[in-house]
């Protein structure tokens, strides 16, 4: 099954969300690929050759015994062990843009070229036998120096990073402190900026791997393009907590604004967990801290592209899928099982939006 949205920025330039998935859990493991497979090229097929994909990321229920069964792609391609709790084995997300083209990079990357702005993807970053420290603060310095050579750095480029720990419950300090590490050598303060981003469980096909990295940046922004979304009412500032994260981020081009909003759960404006073991309670709360984010960055529910749902305990599934099926209709969503950092939070979300505007950037 698809389910797909499509954004139209000033002028009539389209960006197309979809989340693929399979209905029937009984199928094989090679069926249910087939059909993920097939969607995916009706979608293609559909929305015509304007149309291309700049990055997709799969959702495995056992990446040892599947990651190596997909497809290549002619985007950036990330692959994570994250459960669809529609207990199927496999789930796919994909950001498809109008009129782009995407080039492989010689160090693995992949570019998107609009204009003056350069839009790189990386996926799946890791350093197999390195502890959780380690490889987070290699992951980062690696990407500092990859964005060096394309003119740029993280403080400046990086816009959204996705961290998945393997044993999130055991292995996320760890990644807290390299990060911290990275950050503070490379410019990224509170005075300065951090990077919107998720860090949530999640495992590669290679048990030595502690933490995997996905990463968006854009080449060319100017200075008060890229702007940082907090909603302070609603949400405390990362740092007070020690980790280093933006709420949300959003970029303003000519004809459209982009927003990506961080994992966000159930959380006050002082840090703390809010409604602790209550899980329709933590869902609302969370609803109203993205939807805060939304509003500080004048975008709304409409302008959401697709939605990821992080569920500790998939007995909460049931639930949750229904409370987000009523609330979103109309919008890409798919519900994985993937422990949120901290235990007492259940679940956790984040999303893209993206809404027209005109602005005195050059456009998209």
């Amino acid at each position: 099954m698809i389910r797909k949205k499509e954004l139209t920025a000033r002028g009539g330039g389209r960006e197309v969300h979809a989340i693929i998935t399979v209905e029937n859990r009984d199928l094989s493991l090679a069926r249910q690929l087939e059909e993920v497979e097939s969607q995916m090229r009706n979608l293609l097929e559909e929305e015509g050759k304007r149309m291309q994909p700049v990055f997709m990321r799969w959702f495995l229920s056992d990446s040892a015994n599947q990651a190596s069964l997909l497809p290549e792609a002619g985007c950036a391609r990330s692959v994570v062990e994250q459960p669809p709790l529609n207990l199927t084995k496999l789930a796919l997300w994909i950001w498809l843009a109008e009129d782009v083209e995407m080039a492989l990079q010689p160090d693995g990357s992949h570019a998107m070229r609009r204009g003056s702005y350069l839009h790189l993807f990386e996926a799946g970053s890791s350093r197999p036998g390195l502890g959780p420290y380690a490889s987070t603060y290699d992951i980062f310095s690696s990407a500092e120096l990859r964005l060096r050579s394309y003119g740029g750095s993280l403080l400046d480029s990086c816009v959204r990073t996705w961290l998945f720990v393997q044993n999130v419950d055991v292995n996320y300090s760890g990644v807290v402190e390299g990060r911290n590490s990275a950050f503070e050598e490379f410019g990224l303060t509170q005075q300065t900026r951090f990077i919107a981003s998720t860090g949530i469980g999640g495992r590669h096909a290679d048990k030595s791997v502690a933490i995997q990295m996905d990463s968006y940046s854009v080449r060319g922004l100017k200075e008060g393009q890229m702007r940082q979304i907090s909603a302070p009412q609603y949400l405390n500032p990362t740092s007070e907590y020690g980790v280093s994260f933006e709420r949300a981020t959003s970029i303003d081009y000519g004809d459209r604004r982009h927003l990506f909003i961080s994992g966000t759960a159930s959380i006050d404006n002082r840090g703390q967990v809010v409604w602790e073991g209550d899980i329709r309670r933590q869902t609302e709360r969370m609803w109203t801290n993205v939807g805060a984010l939304l509003l500080e960055a004048e975008c709304d529910w409409e302008d959401v592209g697709q939605i990821l749902v992080y569920l500790r305990d998939p007995a909460d599934y049931g639930v949750v899928n229904a409370m987000f099926t009523q609330r979103f209709p109309d919008t890409p969503f798919v519900i994985l099982l993937a422990p949120v950092c901290r235990p007492g939070w259940l679940i956790e979300m984040e999303c893209m939006a993206m809404r027209p505007i005109e602005s005195e950037y050059e456009n998209f």
